[in-house]
């Protein structure tokens, strides 16, 4: 376990901690040595994990609807993912195992690996605090964030730019048309204009989130 702890960045105050995120129920079940499976841990890592990316998506990506953002947070956190990421500090290699899930490949199932990861963040988080869980997750997310080759992810602004370029008479402009509310809670409402033509609308608590609405519409209308 001392070798996991190196790998992941993280020793354990209390060891038993990282054992039981490592004890399948399978193996909870043939030994009487083992006290408790990782079930709970999984279930508590599973909503430490989402708060977490959740957050990092709606820091980051201001502009994203919400729609989009769920999208987004449910590509970080389903089973392939995390299988993915357990697959990246050799997670399979450490787990407790019932014989009948060693012998059929239980170290290299989705569902085991992903469950074990969840556990895994519960497991820390439990043993120190949310900052600790938080960097050991961020680590995996902000690479798969990189990697993620969503659609969603797409700045509306410049895709919808890199379109109208296309014709250098075009001319694409965002007129602020609205602004309401009070100074800490201001609603912003912009159009973006193809040359004289209204395109696309957008509202947003900020200038550039609405901006970026207004281009997603465009995109839209667009069939894009």
């Amino acid at each position: 376990m001392q070798e996991l702890e190196k790998i992941i960045g993280y020793q354990f105050k209390n060891p038993s901690r990282l054992r039981t995120a490592l004890t399948h129920s399978s193996y909870a079940n043939e030994n009487k040595s083992a006290k408790k499976s990782n079930e709970r841990l999984e279930f508590l890592g599973d909503s430490v994990l989402s708060v977490i990316v959740s957050y990092r998506l709606f820091k980051h990506y201001t502009h994203l609807p919400e729609g989009d953002l769920t999208k987004i947070r449910a590509s970080l956190v389903c089973e392939k993912a995390l299988s993915e990421f357990a697959k990246q500090i050799h997670l399979g290699d450490y787990l407790l195992l019932g014989k009948g899930e060693e012998a059929t490949g239980g170290r290299e199932r989705p569902s085991i690996l992903a469950d074990a990861f969840e556990a895994l963040i519960a497991a820390i988080y439990v043993d120190s605090d949310i900052e600790h869980a938080r960097d050991f997750v961020l680590k995996f997310i902000d690479q798969a964030l990189k990697n993620l080759g969503c659609v969603a992810f797409k700045d509306y602004k410049t895709a919808l730019q890199e379109i109208i370029q296309q014709n250098r008479e075009e001319r694409l402009t965002y007129v602020l048309v609205h602004e309401s509310g009070p100074d800490h809670n201001k609603t912003f409402e912009v159009e973006v204009h193809l040359n004289s033509n209204v395109i696309g609308r957008g509202k947003g608590p900020s200038k550039k989130d609405a901006e970026q609405e207004a281009a997603r519409e465009a995109l839209e209308l667009m069939g894009r």
